[in-house]
């Protein structure tokens, strides 16, 4: 087994290299993408600057796992593995630092940026449906004081027919100022359910303008020019929501109680006698009781409405996509793990090396180099040590013809005697012996 893994290892040498190549090659691009939104300046400064670092990234993604792969599986004491897988994790932490946020912008930007300008759109929704009710909180005092009216008119018809309040009937103090009363609140009525027509408009046109966002955010195409069309439908938007709340009648409802109470005049009896101007004088102290009451109970009413906090539209700041995926990473998870998978997949590889190495490890023998040479290994030995001995033999004969040319002639032949020559050993019939 120990073989076929170290020929399996050795085939996929090619492979590795080649994916490595590859996976750093598409973080390169996708940081490109995605580092070109965050630059301002001009489209040749933009294209360059984006060009460089995404080169950059490429080539240190690239760089790193290869140096990895090289020298994780060989690793064998626990202290080495250890520094090493340190050094693969702060690696891997500085990869998604520089590269994988970068590859999720390009891979979910525009659904990010989507995701904000929908999420802006609830919130102003909200704002616009606080402020129409804060507008119209004041029409639920409207029945209130319709009923109010209808009681001081009913008594001033009784009274003016039938006397149900002096015994006197006819025309007098009582009878006018029971009318005036209900002229006043009558009035109130009538500006109450006159602020109905500015308020719907209003709400109306807010609503016109969230649908145009709402078209904005589904619509197709890039996604820059609808967020520029967004933030002018926002504004629009925002000038409504003010307007909303500058309509609301409450703060008149609150003067209008305070002038009941604060401003009554009493009217002098006019009774023919001193009995009847008496009960008339009785009559416009209820009267004036009863009134006071009804104001006090509409400015209580006025100012609790009043009282309500004032809706504050929030302000639209625009993001960029790298901002927005970050804002919004929960709900792009797939393509976060996408953009990670592609920069750290090749610590998968460097972990199958070093299990395959491991598994090599134990399954070899002492002697392995020994169990794993081949035929062609044993010749290709036994070639080299024939070059060897005759590159031996051809330099000790150099040597003896020298010497002997210094005292003799130079002989046609060695000698096979010779002693310089017999130092020349035989192959070993047993061939190269590895220790």
């Amino acid at each position: 087994m120990a073989r076929a893994l170290r020929n399996g290892v050795t085939a996929l040498e090619a492979t590795t290299k080649v994916t490595l190549a590859i996976l750093a090659l598409a973080s390169g691009i996708y940081t490109y993408l995605g580092v070109r939104g965050l630059l301002d300046g001009t489209a040749n400064l933009v294209f360059f600057g984006a060009v460089i670092y995404s080169v950059a990234v490429s080539v240190g993604i690239y760089a790193f796992w290869s140096y990895l792969i090289r020298f994780a599986p060989h690793l064998r004491t626990s202290s080495g593995r250890g520094l090493l897988f340190a050094a693969i994790g702060l690696g891997s932490v500085m990869i998604i630092a520089m590269s994988s946020w970068l590859n999720a912008a390009a891979l979910a930007g525009s659904a990010a940026l989507e995701q904000h300008l929908a999420v802006t759109i609830e919130d102003y929704q909200q704002d616009l449906t606080e402020a129409h009710n804060n507008a119209l909180a004041a029409q639920s005092l409207l029945p209130d004081i319709q009923l109010a009216a209808d009681r001081f008119q009913r008594l001033s018809r009784e009274e003016e027919a039938s006397g149900a309040l002096t015994g006197t009937s006819g025309s007098g103090t009582v009878v006018q100022l029971l009318r005036q009363m209900s002229t006043q609140l009558e009035g109130l009525a009538r500006e109450i359910e006159a602020s109905r027509t500015p308020v719907k408009q209003l709400f109306e046109q807010g609503g016109e303008q969230l649908n145009r966002m709402r078209r904005l955010v589904s619509a197709a195409g890039p996604i820059a020019p609808r967020s520029d069309a967004f933030s002018e439908e926002v504004v629009t938007l925002t000038g409504v929501i003010s307007a909303l709340q500058e309509t609301s009648i409450a703060p008149a409802v609150r003067r209008a109680a305070d002038d009941l109470t604060r401003t009554f005049i009493a009217p002098v009896a006019d009774g023919r006698s001193r009995d009847l101007a008496l009960r008339q004088n009785e009559v416009v102290d209820r009267v004036q009781n009863a009134v006071a009451g009804q104001g006090e109970a509409l400015s209580q009413a006025a100012n609790e409405i009043l009282s309500r906090e004032t809706v504050k539209p929030k302000r639209f700041v625009p993001l960029s996509a790298p901002e927005a995926v970050l804002r919004y990473a929960g709900d792009f998870l797939p393509s976060w793990a996408g953009a990670i998978s592609i920069d750290l997949l090749p610590a998968v590889l460097i972990f199958i090396l070093c299990i395959v190495h491991a598994a090599i490890r134990r399954e070899e023998d002492p002697d392995a180099f020994e169990n794993t040479m081949t035929a062609a290994d044993m010749v290709q030995a036994l070639s080299l040590y024939d070059r060897l001995q005759d590159h031996r033999r051809d330099r000790l004969r150099s040597e003896f013809d020298r010497d002997r040319s210094r005292e003799d002639p130079v002989p046609d032949e060695v000698q096979p005697d010779d002693p310089k020559i017999a130092q020349i050993k035989p192959i070993d019939e047993r061939g190269p012996r590895r220790r």
